[in-house]
């Protein structure tokens, strides 16, 4: 069994950076980057995608995985467009956050030791092609993937202004 604790933080900390990011005033992303609905909707499509290769896996289909598509513009967009975008899209991510724990943490350990053929991209260009345990999928998402993601989204909102608390003067004691 998968003990679902690492990607189940990575999933709430991705979630609390697209709030706090919703209630920010968002800065200019550098151009080829993303906004923070964009980051989000691309995390929605990867998970979407983790999620059918763990169920053909629970299944005892084949399976594979490959995450082009979720880096594709026109699909981000569309995901955007379907979900409402906002808050229905952090609502996605969060609901397809807890089905992949729950389907994750039901895999035995033959089932976790699936190896899938995989193609990894990174900014379009391929960082991983071949075979990838269905344990590492999901370690990868919990230790690299969803961090890296979450960080983004804050990149994408200005910080909130702290107000500085003043010191009592030794006149004033």
């Amino acid at each position: 069994m998968y003990d679902t604790a690492a990607l189940h933080r990575a999933y709430q900390d991705v979630i609390a950076a697209a709030e706090e990011a919703a209630g920010a005033e968002p800065v200019a992303v550098p151009p080829g980057e993303w906004d923070a609905e964009q980051v989000l909707a691309h995390v929605g499509s990867v998970t979407a995608g983790t999620l059918a290769a763990v169920a053909a896996v629970a299944a005892g289909s084949p399976a594979t995985f490959d995450n082009r598509i979720s880096q594709d513009s026109w699909t981000i967009g569309r995901v955007i467009d379907r979900t409402g975008g906002g808050r229905q899209l952090r609502r996605r991510i969060a609901a397809q956050a807890e089905a992949l724990c729950a389907l994750a943490a039901s895999l035995g350990t033959e089932e976790l030791d699936t190896a899938l053929p995989t193609l990894l991209l990174s900014h379009g260009r391929p960082v991983f092609e071949g075979p990838l345990a269905i344990l590492d999928l999901l370690d990868g998402l919990a230790a690299t993937e969803l961090p890296g993601h979450a960080a983004q989204i804050r990149a994408t909102a200005a910080p909130t202004a702290v107000p500085a608390t003043r010191a009592a003067s030794p006149a004033a004691s």
